[in-house]
């Protein structure tokens, strides 16, 4: 069964850093792209990054652009989203999700989730 479990979420500053990790298991993770997504209390799950199987294409939501960043270690079996200049409204829970085919990485089907991860960023 395939597992994604993230880590690195908690309580920052506003205008602070935090890096999310997720590591997957049972996945033949260097053929998947991989995608981050959150949901903050009362609001729709929303996409705010992915990154292709090797890196070279990354993607992301217009309101992070500029401060997070993802990336990808295929060896390690993981998938990063460091987070800067957090602001509070970046304040949700952040899930990792895995998909095959780079087509449709924003709205499209992701094929497995991890639990997520609460990122709470105070003013």
């Amino acid at each position: 069964q395939v597992q994604l479990v993230e880590s690195g979420g908690g309580l920052v500053q506003a205008g602070g850093s935090l890096r999310l990790s997720c590591v997957a298991s049972r996945l033949t993770f260097s053929r998947y792209v991989m995608g981050w997504f959150r949901q903050a209390p009362g609001k729709d799950r929303e996409f705010v990054s992915a990154i292709n199987w090797n890196g070279d294409n990354t993607y992301y939501t217009d309101s992070v652009k500029g401060r997070f960043t993802i990336s990808r270690d295929n060896a390690k079996n993981a998938v990063y989203l460091t987070m800067n200049s957090l602001k509070p409204e970046d304040t949700a829970v952040y899930y990792c999700a895995a998909r095959e085919g780079e087509s449709g990485v924003v709205t499209g089907k992701y094929d497995y989730w991890g639990q997520g991860s609460q990122v709470t960023v105070s003013s």
